[in-house]
């Protein structure tokens, strides 16, 4: 994956957090289903569950009762803004690539929603370190990327990426990244839809698994188009997306999959009862679908008897 050297980035669709707050645990109601909590935090809800400790409680979207998390995050866009100005800067450094992946994704959704006759409205994302307070309650960087529908805002711990790799086995990359912040926004678009709604309860066919499958596919969308959307300056952010860079999207998924996790870092026993995500082969199979057609309509898992 590269950027073209010279399109414009735009930092003010960040907010770095990075430099206060934190720390503590889990607390309030941090978004599951709707929100798309992490793959951290689901192994968290996976050993805690099976143990006792935690509950999931649909209605409220998320976690609750391990503690709270420290406020006193501010916000200074300083060093990103005279960092991260062009494409060029995205090909060099990692916090200006993930400024030019969030770009080239509201790029796409802000005309796709033209093309269907609405308006797209823009959703933030905060770099944070250690934990953040948000209107779906606090989190720490244990619970990973997420969404929270409260304030339309995506949350995510750039440390993140590290533990795809060296706890998850995967293989990483920039476009990987890219695949886990298109799936975040996935959730920001079924927001401003109302989709979210249906995100409710758990188990192989649920809401909330649908809901998760629809936003990968929804991620393959925007990666079908994303070296042809045009960003605010006429060119497109990216100028190369190789078949390497769409492996390592689709390796990822397969290590996010609820099988995986319960399997491999949750006990060993896999419990269908217990998924809200969907299964590894399903999360590649709408990434897929989304990626080779293009067609944010084809991603209408709710639709379907056959989530794959």
């Amino acid at each position: 994956m590269r950027f073209d050297e010279g399109a414009g980035l735009d930092t003010s669709e960040v907010e770095d957090l990075r430099g206060g707050g934190g720390g503590g645990g889990i607390g309030g109601r941090v978004a599951l289903g709707g929100g798309g909590l992490g793959v951290v935090g689901l192994v968290i809800y996976f050993l805690i569950s099976q143990f006792g400790g935690v509950s999931l409680n649909p209605s409220s979207g998320g976690l609750g009762g391990l503690g709270a998390v420290g406020s006193g995050q501010q916000k200074d866009n300083t060093s990103l803004s005279q960092e991260c100005k062009t494409g060029a800067d995205a090909n060099r450094k990692h916090d200006c690539a993930i400024v030019g992946i969030i770009n080239s994704i509201q790029d796409y959704w802000g005309q796709e929603f033209q093309r269907s006759g609405s308006t797209y409205r823009k959703s933030t994302t905060n770099f944070f370190n250690g934990g953040v307070n948000t209107a779906c309650g606090n989190a720490t960087s244990d619970v990973g990327p997420f969404y929270c529908p409260g304030d339309s805002k995506v949350y995510i711990d750039l440390g993140f990426f590290n533990e795809l790799r060296t706890k998850f086995g995967a293989e990483g990359g920039p476009f990987a990244e890219a695949y886990v912040l298109a799936h975040e926004y996935g959730h920001h678009v079924q927001n401003l839809t109302g989709v979210s709604k249906k995100g409710t309860g758990s188990g192989p066919t649920s809401g909330s698994v649908r809901l998760e499958l629809q936003a990968d596919c929804y991620a393959g969308a925007w990666a079908n188009h994303a070296t042809t959307t045009p960003g605010e300056t006429g060119r497109p952010l990216l100028s190369e997306v190789s078949q390497q860079d769409v492996n390592s999207a689709l390796d990822t998924a397969s290590r996010i999959g609820d099988d995986y996790i319960q399997s491999k870092l949750g006990g060993g026993r896999v419990d269908e009862s217990k998924f809200s995500h969907g299964t590894s082969a399903q999360r590649k199979k709408w990434f897929t679908t989304g990626f080779q057609t293009g067609q944010p309509a084809r991603c209408d898992t709710f639709a379907t008897n056959n989530l794959g």
